[in-house]
C-alpha cells in the first residue's frame, strides 16, 4: 500500500476490550503488535496503569499511544503531588478526553478504552473516539476486531439505554469469573477472522482488593 510521503500515522493494529461490573472492571488486549502482514513482537502489552484502580488499554498508532500514556501519567504525578491523593478514574477519564481534545487538529492515533473503579467501589468503563468524545458504558471494544466482538458483547450484556429516564446504572449484571470467561471467548472468536489480533491477551481484573493480571494463548498464525 503506498502511502503519501507526509503521512505519519500507522495502525500498528491489535484489539481492546473493556466489561464493567457492580464491584469490578475486567480489561483485556491482545499482545500482537503488526504492521500490514508483518509481526514486529508478539509479546507487546497495550494496558498502562494510570492512577489508583485505573487502566488504559489503546490501539492504533504506537508512537502516539506511548506519548499519549507518558502524558497522562505526567499530569497524574502533578496531581499526586499538589492534592497528595491519587487520582480517581472518573477524573482521569475527564483528562484522558481534555487531552485528546487539546490535539484534535493533529490528533493522537490512539482508540482508547479507560477502565477502574470510581469513588463509590462500581466498575466504570469508558470509551472514547480519537479527539476526545467518550461515555461511560458497561462494556466498550476499539481496535481492529472492534467490529467482530461489539455484536456479541451487545448480545451477552444488553447495556441498557443512555437515554432512559430516570437513568440506569450502565454495570453488567455477570459476575467476575463470568466477565472473565466472555472476554477470553470474544478474543479467542475475533483471533480466526482478524490477523492483526493474536498471540496472547492480556487480562487485567479490578476490584476492591486490588489489580491482577492473567494471561491466555491465542492463535500465533
Amino acid at each position: 500500500m503506498s502511502r503519501r510521503g507526509d503521512w505519519v500515522y500507522e495502525n500498528n493494529g491489535g484489539t481492546c476490550v473493556a466489561i464493567a461490573g457492580a464491584d469490578y472492571c475486567v480489561v483485556a488486549a491482545d499482545t500482537r503488535l503488526s504492521v500490514g502482514y508483518n509481526i514486529l513482537t508478539r509479546d507487546h502489552s497495550k494496558i498502562c496503569e494510570l492512577a489508583e484502580k485505573c487502566v488504559i488499554a489503546s490501539s492504533g498508532f504506537q508512537g502516539d499511544i506511548k506519548a499519549l500514556q507518558k502524558n497522562l501519567s505526567a499530569k497524574e504525578l502533578l496531581y499526586q503531588h499538589q492534592h497528595n491523593k491519587r487520582m480517581s478514574c472518573p477524573a482521569m477519564a475527564q483528562l484522558l478526553s481534555n487531552t485528546l481534545y487539546y490535539k484534535r487538529f493533529f490528533p493522537y492515533y490512539a482508540f482508547n478504552v479507560l477502565g477502574g473503579l470510581d469513588s463509590e467501589g462500581k466498575g466504570c468503563v469508558y470509551s472514547y473516539d480519537a479527539v476526545g468524545s467518550y461515555e461511560r458504558t458497561g462494556y466498550s471494544a476499539q481496535g481492529t476486531g472492534s467490529t467482530l466482538i461489539m455484536p456479541v458483547l451487545d448480545n451477552q450484556l444488553k447495556s441498557p439505554s443512555p437515554l432512559l429516564v430516570p437513568a440506569r446504572d450502565a454495570v453488567t449484571p455477570l459476575s467476575e469469573s463470568e466477565a472473565v470467561d466472555l472476554v477470553k471467548d470474544v478474543f479467542a472468536s475475533a483471533t480466526e477472522r482478524d490477523i492483526y489480533t493474536g498471540d496472547k491477551v492480556e487480562i487485567v481484573v479490578i476490584n476492591k482488593a486490588g489489580t491482577r493480571r492473567e494471561y491466555i494463548e491465542l492463535r500465533k498464525d
